[in-house]
């Protein structure tokens, strides 16, 4: 589906004698697009934005103007700003939307294993909270993966950093920093996973993490190439 977005204010203010150069460019651009659909027979959907504080006759006026034209197929009044009409929109274009093939297995979230997954949010979790100390001194990876016959998921991994002294600082005070980083990935994994994971983290000091095959396998790429 297209969608045609014009600026209600811009197109209405090119009217009237306070329009300003910007409003009649505006217009301008919307008669091209008109003219273009036409001429090759496409449809789209029209969305008035910037319908704050417009009085809805107006609107309603501006709306019928330009769907007369014949191409444009359904009419949507939105603020972008205040988000009004932007669900409906947004519904309105999901349910155009074909449906597809599977592009990868039912019960995995993304287009890469649950596994490189989980590392990544594990990942995000040690830089979101020691960024300012360890920048790019951190690798994480799935070293278990077990689904639980109660249908949970048991994942245990290690937090590889490139020096000792690197160490005390993801693991915290009293471990505080570590079972912080521990309770915020295993939060997104639950959601992500939709199901309760029990996760493990590890520290381990490696000065050649980043020359690590295993590092690079869990998502697929070759060391070597």
């Amino acid at each position: 589906a297209v969608v045609h977005l014009i600026d209600a204010q811009a197109e209405l203010g090119a009217e009237g004698r306070e329009g300003t150069p910007a409003d009649r460019r505006s217009a301008e651009d919307t008669e091209t697009i008109i003219a273009n659909l036409k001429a090759t027979g496409a449809k789209a959907i029209l969305a008035l934005n910037k319908i704050d504080g417009m009085r809805r006759d107006t609107l309603l006026a501006l709306s019928q103007r330009l769907f007369d034209a014949g191409v444009y197929t359904d009419v949507f009044m939105i603020s972008a700003l205040a988000g009004d009409g932007v669900e409906d929109l947004k519904a309105h274009l999901a349910g155009l939307m074909p449906q597809g093939p599977w592009l990868y297995p039912e019960d995995q979230a993304a287009d890469v294993p649950a596994r490189v997954l989980a590392a990544e949010i594990t990942r995000e979790k040690v830089y979101l909270r020691v960024h300012e100390e360890l920048p790019y001194s951190a690798a994480v990876e799935t070293t278990a993966f077990d689904e639980r016959p109660d249908g949970s998921a048991r994942i245990e991994q290690t937090i590889y950093v490139e020096r000792e002294s690197q160490r005390p600082i993801v693991l915290g005070k009293g471990g505080q920093t570590l079972k912080w980083i521990g309770q915020k990935a295993r939060e997104e994994l639950t959601l992500i996973l939709d199901r309760p994971v029990h996760l493990f983290l590890t520290v381990k000091v490696d000065p050649k993490w980043q020359d690590s095959r295993a590092l690079y396998a869990q998502f697929g790429l070759e060391f070597d190439v």
